[in-house]
């Protein structure tokens, strides 16, 4: 039987959470729109947006300098974008074919994630790497760490 894709909103208590060589920490400002349904990709998709100033390293002049005109320059990029393209599934569970978009450069980037459904609710978990330099942030050969593991873990309930 044909389903219709799921609307989803995020709710509390989601992490994006990075850590590298030298900056760890989270960015603890997610929106976006969520629909998705396992048995109707093509009608599924993540429009995201992190809010670069939400950034947490747990520490204030490190928090500072990353979002400085040096490192992501939130005066000038303040958001960082996802938006998926299409969505497949894959033996390890699906993965988002899109673009993401942060300080001025936009890429087209896969995110694999899983998702779990119980009920009304649901969570969406990813693990992908960034790397600075293909966003042109920072200078290329720095002391702090060219990738960036994320972890993301996105709990959402049915609109």
């Amino acid at each position: 039987t044909w389903k219709a894709s799921q609307s989803w909103t995020i709710i509390d208590n989601y992490e994006v959470k990075f850590t590298s060589e030298d900056p760890s920490g989270v960015f603890t400002s997610l929106k976006g729109d969520v629909v998705f349904h396992p048995e109707d990709l093509s009608s599924s998709y993540f429009n995201m947006t992190i809010d670069v100033k939400s950034i947490n390293t747990g520490n204030g002049m490190q928090n500072q300098h990353a979002v400085s005109a040096e490192w992501m320059d939130a005066e000038k990029y303040p958001e960082i974008k996802f938006a998926s393209r299409n969505i497949e599934a894959t033996d390890k569970g699906y993965v988002a074919h899109g673009k993401l978009k942060m300080h001025g450069v936009e890429k087209d980037f896969d995110i694999p994630f899983k998702f779990e459904k119980n009920g009304s609710k649901g969570v969406f978990k990813g693990k992908f790497d960034v790397n600075r330099n293909d966003f042109n942030i920072g200078v290329p050969g720095k002391k702090a760490s060219d990738v960036l593991h994320m972890e993301v873990t996105v709990p959402v309930s049915t609109k």
